[in-house]
């Protein structure tokens, strides 16, 4: 095992190292109708309409919230097609043929820094709501909903932490677009009153903190806070209590102790949103895994078919094998069963692995779930609880906590899916 993640951890530092390919004209351009979030949706355009890049040509509707589908490309729209989505299930995308003109919709357009420094807070809240602007670290939550017009906010808190294996995308965003950073954590500052700011990096991010360290010697309340190198230190109540020392209980929110956070490529998003009043219509992503013979990092146009981007690979590695494709992380992503996959805007890697048989033994008590567990739970109890159907001892063990970060399932030495069996918890504990 020793082995196995210090192999990972060259493999992403070299990964760091390499620069974005940019893709940005692909033939076809596929907009999920629905995502984790929302669940139903209406369009807004028929077969047959010519779109512009940045339009709204649809609404997802969600629980309590409803969200803009925008168009990333002009060009025609073509009809439905099904395809898999990062959640890991098969849903109806937009397919629009793209005329690789990128005519802009007349929503889009520059406001200057006197006119971002005069936006009230609901005025600010309201454009990123209207973008579509979501948790683009992979959680999809949308961005207006964390900010509060009513908490007095001291502190935000940029995560460019990309603690799981793998995955260099926001290294590179934070290397290839410093100034967008920036700016949206100003802009973000200014209209909430902020009073400091903390970019959090992994401690052995040398390239970025050297770069930052330059770039920030202006701005006395803006700085790089360098935190452990561990798994799964991106986690934001991890993030919090290593860069601030406050320790934000079950239940709560950071707003409550005066603390924003947000992804460091939502930021991103954010600067976009405020100074161009422009969704997020492209994204870094990470291509690896031992699947594919050169791994990369690419900048697409979100909707790019993942068929697209496996040539400028320089395609399958070992092809004999069969391929796990696994949209995320590792340790938190959804795997599909094939390359029809398409990039949405919380797509951060795609991982493409040679498919290996592993036998799952009996649970030996080891306690390696337990130990690894960093919100304290034992998550091998609430797998026999759920072989025994003990509905009651399942909430009692309260799987509600599980952040699902995987690492029951990789500490476990009987290669038991712990993980899943916990996430089946989660559902039986909300009943």
């Amino acid at each position: 095992m020793i082995k196995k993640v210090t192999k990972v951890g060259k493999s992403k530092e070299l990964m760091g190292s390499i620069p974005t390919v940019r893709y940005t004209h692909p033939e076809y351009v596929f907009i999920a109708t629905v995502n984790t979030r929302c669940s139903k949706y209406e369009l807004f355009i028929k077969e047959g309409d010519y779109v512009k890049c940045f339009q709204k040509i649809g609404m997802r509707h969600g629980p309590f919230f409803d969200q803009p589908i925008h168009s990333t490309v002009s060009g025609t729209f073509v009809g439905l097609e099904k395809h898999y989505h990062r959640s890991g299930k098969e849903v109806e995308f937009i397919k629009i043929k793209n005329d690789l003109k990128n005519t802009s919709d007349d929503s889009v357009f520059e406001r200057t820094e006197a006119q971002i420094a005069s936006l009230s807070r609901k005025e600010a809240i309201k454009i990123i709501k209207d973008t579509a602007n979501v948790g683009l670290g992979g959680s999809s939550f949308p961005s207006y909903i964390k900010l509060p017009i009513d908490k007095k906010i001291d502190t935000l808190l940029v995560n460019g932490i990309e603690c799981e294996p793998y995955i260099t995308a926001d290294h590179r965003l934070m290397l290839e677009f410093p100034n967008r950073v920036i700016n949206g954590i100003r802009y973000l500052m200014e209209i909430f009153d902020i009073k400091k700011a903390y970019i959090c990096i992994k401690s052995k991010y040398k390239d970025i903190k050297l770069v930052y360290h330059e770039l920030l010697k202006g701005y006395e309340n803006i700085e790089v806070k360098c935190v452990k190198n561990y798994y799964p230190q991106g986690w934001e109540i991890a993030m919090i209590k290593e860069a601030l020392g406050i320790e934000i209980p079950s239940g709560h929110l950071p707003s409550e102790y005066g603390i924003m956070n947000f992804n460091v490529s939502t930021i991103v998003g954010i600067y976009k949103a405020l100074r161009h009043n422009m969704p997020v219509v492209k994204r870094n992503i990470t291509i690896t895994g031992d699947g594919i013979k050169y791994p990369k990092n690419f900048r697409v146009v979100v909707g790019t078919p993942l068929s697209d981007l496996i040539p400028l690979c320089g395609g399958y590695k070992d092809e004999n094998f069969d391929k796990v494709f696994i949209m995320g992380g590792p340790m938190m992503g959804a795997s599909v069963p094939s390359d029809d996959v398409i990039i949405t805007k919380t797509v951060t890697s795609i991982i493409v692995l040679n498919k290996k048989d592993y036998i799952e033994e009996p649970c030996v008590r080891c306690g390696s779930c337990v130990l690894s567990c960093p919100v304290g739970l034992k998550p091998v109890e609430i797998m026999n609880a759920m072989k025994a159907k003990d509905r009651q001892l399942v909430k009692t063990l309260n799987p509600l906590k599980c952040i699902e970060c995987g690492l029951c399932t990789y500490s476990c030495t009987s290669r038991i899916n712990v993980t899943d069996w916990v996430r089946k918890g989660k559902v039986i504990a909300k009943l």
